[in-house]
């Protein structure tokens, strides 16, 4: 048995175990009796009972469907798949979510060789894209959408790519990356179970960025996975451009909550000057100490507030997610 079949079999006996969720701007209590309050108008809300989000190849009568489930490690593969709804019929309708009718995250089990893109549907329902497989390796495919009439969810699926495999580790916690000249600093502590503030801070030849760029209705996207077991989190930042308060950079805020400690890998997409880069990033979560409330923010960058703990991404909403 190979050290990528053996991290499968684990990574599913702990998705069983951990639940998990992420919202903008808003906490996901670690108490599943925790009374419900309206979800946040970017991101429908979620079951605290839900089976954490990309661990699951089919949900709620779903099911993410490759192609092929193996292949050769090329720079330019073309990936096709479909969503099947529970009488095995191609989903082709799907309320667009941050600008697009479907994101797909797609990285290597060893957190590497990670990419976000948008595939076109076929009036089939079949999605298509193509992918930077150069590095061969065992990956997984999220898909992150919402069919029409539903509510928001993360499939996943692994894709075997074959070749010269070459495993790395994970890099050790940070607070600070570089991309394409550019440096990314994290400003914040994260703890299980409670809301955490994290603000992103894009800097250049030691300079603020205050000019970003909108990318998908934001100023930056947050793909978070966690290391144990490859569960999904994606989340947007506080405010968005136009609303008169969210500045342009440097920093990009989110409220995140964790379900459990350990570590975790962080992909920020941000845009400046055309061009959209992702920054890496290692962040080890530790346990709560405290006793502080859930709390939530205001929408626009003010101060947190305490309130009942929202359920997150993943169930119906009382009104289908727009995009942001």
């Amino acid at each position: 048995m190979n050290a990528s079949t053996k991290f499968a079999g684990f990574a599913l006996g702990l998705a069983a175990v951990f639940g998990i969720a992420i919202a903008t701007g808003a906490a996901i209590g670690p108490d599943p009796a925790a009374p419900e309050s309206p979800a946040h108008e970017d991101e429908p809300s979620a079951r605290p009972d839900q089976t954490p989000g990309g661990t699951m190849t089919t949900e709620s009568g779903y099911t993410l469907q490759l192609d092929t489930a193996r292949t050769t490690a090329a720079p330019n593969v073309p990936l096709r798949f479909r969503i099947l709804n529970q009488d095995g019929t191609p989903v082709t309708h799907y309320q667009p979510n941050h600008d697009k009718n479907l994101h797909l995250i797609v990285v290597r089990r060893d957190m590497v060789a990670f990419q976000h893109v948008h595939p076109v549907l076929g009036d089939d329902g079949t999605w298509s894209v193509p992918l930077d497989l150069t590095r061969a390796g065992d990956y997984r495919v999220f898909a992150d959408f919402i069919p029409e009439g539903g509510r928001n969810l993360t499939l996943g699926a692994d894709l075997r790519v074959a070749g010269n495999y070459d495993p790395q580790p994970l890099p050790a916690a940070s607070t600070t990356t570089t991309v394409g000249g550019y440096t990314v600093t994290l400003d914040g502590t994260v703890a299980a179970g409670r809301a955490s503030k994290v603000t992103l801070s894009v800097s250049r030849d030691g300079k603020p960025v205050t000019d970003l760029q909108p990318y998908l209705a934001a100023y930056g996207h947050l793909v978070a996975l966690r290391t144990a077991d490859l569960a999904y989190l994606h989340v947007h930042p506080d405010g968005h451009p136009g609303d008169g308060v969210t500045p342009a950079g440097p920093g990009i805020t989110f409220y995140v909550t964790a379900p459990s400690a350990g570590d975790y890998r962080l992909f920020l997409d941000f845009q400046h000057e055309g061009v959209v880069r992702t920054a890496e990033f290692t962040l080890t979560v530790g346990q709560d100490t405290t006793a502080a409330e859930p709390v939530t923010h205001d929408g626009h960058g003010g101060a947190p507030t305490p309130e009942p703990a929202h359920t997150g991404h993943g169930a119906p909403a009382p009104e289908p997610a727009h995009s942001h």
